[in-house]
């Protein structure tokens, strides 16, 4: 589909997106590539690490009474990010086991022939909340995933996360703005981006959340004001996170 020619940012643009419509798995390996190229680029990723950088401490006491923790990375995508923090727990002398989920079949099927061996991630193909995990999970993230769920979806969503994560989760997404909105469709369209990506980027952009729908989702999940940190990242990244004591 076409970019609408107006967008009313005060609310959420009801826009579908082409990547979630059926495609070949060699469309789907070109578009996540260039998605986690541009989210490289744009630096993505640093709220996602500034979180787990900031629980080195705990992480590590946590090690040194004897277990190893499992972090689980829901809509992953093409394992761009797992493959990432594999790296960043290997520079902390962390042992994280990593458990890769995506609805995509095609997807998990990229992330596992991008893993090269010897890898300590794990890759399910599932809804999530169909999701029987063989041990605990510690920690879920998830980046660039709820924008693509209704909003009743995200307050299940944030409920199966306060349930199953025993020590805290990690939301990365979108800030809807005008101004990303039309930068990303010119970055994309400038730099030649996977037709899908030109296409999705902005809608995922108009289709994201502010902070009071954040506030909101969250209360409606029964979660305390206090339990909850939002905060936003230049460019246009709007982060939910919890950290459990």
């Amino acid at each position: 589909m076409s970019l609408p020619k107006a967008i009313d940012f005060q609310s959420r643009a009801q826009l579908t997106e082409r990547m979630d419509e059926p495609c070949t798995r060699e469309e789907l390996r070109a578009c996540l590539h260039d998605i986690a190229w541009s989210n490289r680029l744009l630096l993505g990723y640093r709220p996602l690490f500034r979180w787990l950088g900031a629980m080195v401490p705990d992480l590590t006491r946590l090690e040194l009474s004897g277990r190893r923790l499992h972090l689980v990375d829901v809509g992953c995508g093409n394992g761009d990010a797992l493959r990432r923090i594999g790296r960043w727990a290997r520079a902390h002398n962390l042992e994280l086991e990593l458990t890769g989920i995506d609805l995509n079949r095609d997807a998990i099927s990229i992330a596992a022939e991008l893993t090269t061996q010897p890898s300590r991630i794990r890759w399910e193909a599932c809804d999530i909340f169909d999701y029987r995990p063989e041990r605990r999970i510690d920690f879920v993230i998830s980046s660039l995933f709820t924008h693509h769920l209704s909003e009743s979806q995200i307050i299940r969503f944030l409920q199966w996360m306060e349930r199953t994560a025993e020590r805290g989760w990690f939301i990365s997404d979108l800030s809807r703005a005008a101004t990303p909105y039309r930068l990303y469709r010119a970055f994309a369209k400038v730099l030649c981006l996977h037709p899908f990506v030109q296409n999705d980027g902005p809608i995922s952009i108009a289709r994201a959340f502010v902070p009071q729908d954040w506030q909101k989702m969250c209360a409606a999940a029964g979660l305390a004001p206090n339990d909850f940190a939002i905060q936003e990242f230049t460019p246009a990244r709007l982060c939910v996170s919890r950290r459990k004591p």
